[in-house]
């Protein structure tokens, strides 16, 4: 009988390809993210907000049904927690309205870079809603965090942007999402926290559709389509990257985001971020991804929950 030996330099190799890979996914996942968010921007003057989110929800279920038919079987649909899933569709339908509702009134960099305050009230909503400590370390970092947003959310006439808060808000409510998720992945599968989420957000849109419901046209069909199936290609890549390589390796290329619709703002809309954005975004990046290598060296496992599932 001969036995099969794995070399050392095998399982490095074996290692370093999956974490190329998950680049290569994050990458693609980031850049599919930007896109979306550019679509539902030039959609957003012709169409209502929750159109947007209806078709964003719906033709998500084409890269669902793909991955369910990979799959071979519905089992992974099966859940122990129906209201936990509720909670997390319910949060995350008001969090992409507003997104997408600030996207329309705002240039895309801005929305985008206030979204990144949500590791931070992540790490703070740990406390109370997941019973988890954090340092006093990691406390720093978050409030530190929170003063690059304040900057952040003031336009250069020194009061508070509504559209700037809108965009908080939602920020706030993709906060809770990702808490939910962390809760929900104790028991549920990660195409079934986000089938669910896809379902509701269809059904609870598509009763709103008689009252403001817009006919598209062939453009506005092609491009409401790609909103949905992008979107949900999108989670999918981000997923699998996590699923491949490690979260202090890949998340801080969610950061990338800025970057894409910065330049898409600029040359389709010919949109330019303000100082205030500019002055807050390296704060809050600091500070995001001082939590997530602290999460990591502690061995802390909500830095990979917060991104699995939790996504627009």
């Amino acid at each position: 009988m001969t036995a099969e030996l794995t070399s050392p330099s095998d399982t490095a190799r074996d290692t370093a390809g999956d974490t190329g890979r998950g680049i290569a996914l994050m990458v693609l996942a980031v850049g599919l993210y930007s896109i979306m968010d550019a679509m539902v921007k030039w959609l957003g003057p012709g169409y209502p907000t929750m159109e947007l989110v209806f078709f964003r929800s719906l033709f998500a279920f084409i890269p669902i049904a793909f991955v369910l038919w990979r799959s071979g079987s519905l089992a992974a649909l099966r859940t122990k927690n129906p209201l936990g899933h509720a909670a997390r569709a319910l949060a995350g339908l008001i969090s992409l309205s507003l997104f997408f509702y600030a996207y329309t009134r705002m240039p895309l960099a801005n929305v985008v870079a206030i979204s990144f305050a949500a590791p931070l009230l992540v790490t703070a909503l740990s406390v109370p809603l997941l019973g988890e400590r954090v340092g006093r370390r990691r406390w720093t970092a978050v409030l530190v965090g929170f003063l690059g947003v304040v900057v952040m959310v003031q336009p250069d006439a020194g009061t508070f942007d509504r559209i700037a808060v809108l965009a908080l808000a939602a920020t706030v409510f993709y906060a809770l999402v990702i808490v939910s998720i962390r809760k929900l992945s104790r028991t549920e599968t990660a195409i079934a926290i986000v089938f669910y989420y896809a379902l509701t957000s269809t059904l609870v849109a598509g009763a709103v559709m008689p009252f403001v419901w817009v006919m598209p046209d062939a453009e506005g069909w092609v491009l409401l389509i790609l909103v949905g199936v992008i979107g949900g290609v999108a989670q999918f890549a981000m997923t699998n990257a996590f699923r491949l390589a490690e979260v202090s390796i890949i998340a801080p290329f969610d950061y990338m985001h800025i970057i894409w619709v910065a330049l898409l703002g600029f040359f389709i809309w010919g949109e330019v971020p303000g100082n205030t954005i500019w002055i807050g975004v390296p704060i809050v990046m600091a500070s995001g991804i001082y939590i997530l290598f602290r999460e990591a060296h502690l061995g802390l496992p909500r830095g990979i929950a917060r991104r699995l599932t939790g996504r627009r």
